[in-house]
């Protein structure tokens, strides 16, 4: 059996998690998402809770008599119970979802928290540094080295009937074999047809590749590249 925590050895602990807290979320903070500064303060805090009373809070019953209790439960459901958490900062925009690095720091929080209220002190802030690593540091260097196709829309008009749809869909075939999910609608707007597509390049070349294959169609009035592919209907 356990004996009982002191009160400064609990208060300590529930600082600490606090601190820790703070640190992965003024990271999220500062990139302006919702699971920010105070959600990863809570989140961990309330982890370390969580882990005090399932060591502490049962002691005096554990093992007495006909009661056979297993406190570590308690704190089992984090690991689980913090996922409708995380699932609320997942955004899934058309193609493009965001959200899941901040869902996955608020889980890793939480193991800190859970860590701080076991007492293992040097295990949380190990963590909480290479978190702060991986989230602040790793970034630029996917950026550097690792290039990601990224989704960009184009948008092009033509009257109605201006464009040969056969051309236009030989460079399609074109454009999917040198690039990923090629997609193509188009919106009639009065004697005008707006074509909206969408595809997935990893640099500023490509896309300049892109407007002058289109362009080599007869017809098109004019061509405008749409960053924020979630936009596109």
């Amino acid at each position: 059996m356990l004996p009982a925590l002191p009160a400064e050895e609990m208060i300590l602990r529930l600082l600490l998690s606090g601190v820790l807290g703070g640190l992965i979320g003024f990271e999220r903070e500062r990139l302006s998402w919702v699971a920010g500064l105070r959600t990863h303060m809570l989140v961990c805090l309330g982890s370390t809770l969580i882990m005090l009373v399932s060591q502490y809070a049962f002691h005096e019953v554990v093992h007495e008599g006909l009661i056979n209790l297993d406190p570590s439960r308690v704190a089992a459901q984090v690991v689980s119970g913090i996922g409708f958490l995380g699932a609320g900062t997942i955004l899934f925009l058309k193609n493009v979802i965001r959200g899941l690095t901040t869902a996955a720091s608020l889980w890793a929080v939480a193991a800190v928290g859970l860590a701080i209220g076991g007492g293992l002190y040097l295990a949380a802030v190990s963590t909480t540094l290479l978190i702060l690593v991986i989230l602040a540091g790793i970034k630029p260097l996917e950026k550097r080295f690792i290039k990601k196709n990224r989704a960009v829309g184009l948008r092009f008009g033509a009257k109605n009937g201006a464009i040969h749809l056969a051309s236009l869909q030989e460079i399609l075939i074109t454009l999917n074999k040198r690039y990923d999910s090629s997609r193509l609608q188009i919106e009639k707007v009065g004697d005008k047809e707006i074509f909206h597509l969408l595809f997935k390049a990893a640099s500023q070349a490509h896309f300049i590749e892109i407007i002058d294959e289109l362009r080599k169609l007869e017809g098109i009035e004019n061509i405008e590249l749409i960053d924020d592919a979630g936009a596109f209907p």
